[in-house]
């Protein structure tokens, strides 16, 4: 009787103004490693994409420490993803009063961290296991209410 336990939290960041090639670049880099380690790259590293990734590694450690209560040392990222966006669509003016549209790019950052001090599985008690109903009959749960609240005596309406 194992039952999995949670041991990763994620934060989400949506709709973040560049392209996913120039976030995949920085996340790459970060995949795998620990917290702290993590934070020291993306603040020396030179690019754009640095600053909404460490935002969102921030976010995702204090997520840990609040669904969890784990401690930021014991931290890894697992999983790091960028997906594309929608593009935002402007329209630009031209020559002759044309206009001509003009995309820019957005992307969806996950991370994922890990805390490795807590165990995956843990064994479930057994006797709370047990005492646990299986399914509900809701038609016996109201008829013996009705004849114990009515001291007994059947209530035929």
């Amino acid at each position: 009787m194992f039952e999995k336990k949670q041991t990763d939290v994620y934060a989400l960041g949506q709709h973040i103004a560049m392209s996913a090639h120039k976030a995949r670049r920085v996340i790459d880099q970060i995949r795998g490693r620990s917290y702290e380690e993590t934070l020291m790259i993306l603040e020396l590293m030179p690019y754009r994409a640095c600053y909404p990734i460490f935002k969102l590694v921030y976010s995702a450690a204090a997520n840990a420490s609040y669904i969890l209560g784990s401690n930021e040392a014991n931290l890894i990222i697992s999983k790091a993803e960028v997906n594309e966006g929608t593009p935002v669509k402007k329209l630009k003016p031209r020559a002759r009063g044309r206009s001509y549209p003009i995309k820019r790019p957005t992307c969806h950052i996950t991370i994922i961290v890990k805390d490795t001090s807590l165990p995956e599985y843990v064994r479930k008690n057994f006797l709370e296991w047990s005492k646990k109903p299986k399914w509900k009959n809701k038609y016996t749960d109201v008829m013996y209410h009705d004849m114990y609240s009515n001291g007994g005596v059947w209530d035929k309406k």
